[in-house]
């Protein structure tokens, strides 16, 4: 099939700008009582009014989260790609690629980009879910539509798929634990998702390495486990300028963040929501896609709360909400939408 037949068949020619906080039609609105702590409020009390005053906010949001997780710093070296087996197909080029993560430590992704590039292309992190890991967003498994990777690349962009460390040498779901105590052997004080932030801004390293790529024009999306890293990765990563986050669950309670290849048991005694990192991403095009399972009508209070910030920019419009409200699984609508926000604010 060729691109634009491609881009007509999922709809996209003429798909609009959609309303944002919408739900499912006849979905109930149930609103939960409110927790979250304003923003907009600095640490004297006084109501923050300017960019300024939010900026300064800002760092001090920014520096309590990094505390918490035990934040890794970058690795300088620019990531040095070596191909382990390469594939064309349908006008792309989809190569199986090992790179340096942390220093000495060798891991792997997915790039996945257009055969003939003649001017650099928008770029765009693509994490998988847990269910459905590199196979199937890579594009090797039929008859999914959870090809997110392959699919992006056939609409014009340079993705690169990295694999969670999760599953380094590792095929059994029930080793995460196994994992992550590997990775604190290296670092005691720092939480699996402080390893998921460090490996999601290499892979945003090796986009930004390559010269068929707009370093100005880098996006991330994801998909359960994926969604929750690209939240991350978005709030402490500037160079991501455009994100979709599907079914992660933003509250801390809607999902598995306590698990201890996430968040640990610790975040539900560090006193702080996941509203103030979503507010780090303002005022960047954040759409959040939920089904009524880990996101839905039950984050709205999230997306309310962080609006004001993203007001401060006047971009009340870079936030969104969909819910589909048909459960966890990615709906061919969901993936519809994300194409076209990544294309609206990237292309």
């Amino acid at each position: 099939m060729e691109r634009k037949d491609f881009i007509r068949s999922l709809g996209l020619a003429g798909f609009g700008l959609y309303s944002g906080l919408t739900g499912q039609a006849g979905t109930q609105i149930k609103r939960e009582e409110s927790y979250l702590s304003p923003l907009l409020i600095d640490k004297n009390g006084k109501v923050i009014t300017t960019l300024k005053g939010w900026e300064d906010q800002r760092k001090v949001i920014e520096s309590r989260w990094l505390g918490y997780l035990g934040y890794l710093k970058p690795n300088p070296n620019p990531p040095i790609l070596r191909v382990i087996k390469e594939d064309n197909s349908e006008g792309l080029v989809r190569q199986l690629v090992e790179y340096e993560g942390e220093p000495g430590i060798i891991v792997q992704g997915y790039l996945i980009k257009p055969q003939n590039i003649s001017k650099p292309l928008p770029g765009v992190v693509a994490m998988h879910s847990t269910s459905y890991r590199l196979s199937y967003i890579a594009g090797f498994e039929e008859g999914k539509p959870h090809a997110y990777g392959y699919n992006l690349a056939r609409l014009g962009f340079v993705v690169f798929c990295p694999l969670c460390f999760l599953w380094w040498n590792n095929e059994d779901d029930h080793l995460f634990e196994l994992q992550v105590k590997r990775f604190r052997e290296r670092h005691p004080d720092s939480k699996g998702m402080a390893r998921m932030l460090f490996d999601a801004m290499r892979a945003v390293d090796v986009l930004v390495s390559l010269k068929e790529v707009d370093k100005g024009r880098i996006g991330a999306m994801g998909h359960s486990l994926g969604a929750k890293e690209v939240l991350y990765l978005a709030a402490f990563d500037e160079r991501v300028k455009a994100v979709v986050s599907n079914e992660g669950g933003i509250g801390i309670d809607f999902s598995n963040w306590d698990a201890p290849w996430y968040l640990d048991k610790d975040i539900h005694n560090f006193g702080h929501q996941h509203h103030e990192v979503l507010a780090l991403v303002a005022p960047r095009p954040f759409l959040l896609i939920g089904g009524d399972y880990a996101d839905g009508e039950k984050s709205r209070p999230y997306i309310e709360a962080v609006m004001p910030v993203y007001d401060l920019y006047g971009k009340k419009e870079c936030l969104q909400l969909y819910n589909h409200g048909t459960g966890h699984d990615v709906t061919p609508e969901a993936e519809k939408r994300t194409y076209q926000w990544l294309k609206d604010h990237l292309v």
